[in-house]
């Protein structure tokens, strides 16, 4: 069985990151961007999604955190496209909702080959402490763009900013869990009638 890991070095004149993802791994993060509320969501999807991730990016944070957040979303979609490799025996589709208190979201993902973010997400607030909501939007553009994934993501219920960004989070990292996983009845066939999930 081939390993699925994939190393992704990224640098402009605006960020330098860095990127380890292991979809066989069990949770290990290291993580280290200069933003603990971002690292915090992170860390669910690793977590929930049985995969070790390594992020360690320096961006322009006196300007603010755009860049970094949408960079680091661009650079971990490079790694996940590359270590599903040519989808051969997955899934290829995953959902998940879940609840934190009064919230609720539900994700949907399918590794179709097809870039597509369908964000249906109305924070209750435009910051969680100092980071801005808006970059979590950012953060799964990038990644769905570079991942060529389709992500549907319905934030059905809540009213504190915080348990909505973490069930969003949350529910990708599951969603994307049953995605990539191995499928023992398809064996090596890729998961289309077309016979190929590449661009």
């Amino acid at each position: 069985m081939s390993a699925r890991t994939a190393k992704i070095s990224r640098t402009t004149k605006e960020t330098d990151i860095r990127v380890e993802l292991d979809l066989e791994g069990g949770g290990r993060v290291e993580l280290d961007t200069g933003l603990p509320f971002f690292e915090h969501m992170l860390e669910q999807v690793a977590r929930h999604g049985c995969l070790d991730l390594v992020i360690r990016a320096r961006g322009d944070l006196a300007v603010d955190a755009h860049h970094t957040v949408e960079d680091v979303g661009i650079s971990l979609g490079q790694a996940l496209k590359e270590a599903v490799g040519d989808k051969a025996g997955i899934r290829r589709y995953g959902s998940a909702y879940v609840p934190l208190d009064e919230a609720l979201s539900r994700v949907v993902v399918d590794l179709s080959g097809r870039p597509g973010l369908f964000w249906n997400v109305s924070f209750s607030r435009a910051t969680i402490g100092s980071f801005d909501v808006d970059l979590i939007g950012e953060f799964f553009r990038g990644l769905v763009n570079h991942a060529q994934l389709t992500l549907h993501v319905d934030n059905l219920k809540g009213e504190n900013s915080h348990h909505q960004a973490e069930t969003i989070f949350k529910a990708f990292g599951r969603a994307l869990r049953q995605a990539v996983e191995r499928d023992s009845r398809a064996r090596d066939q890729v998961p289309s009638t077309k016979g190929t999930l590449t661009d």
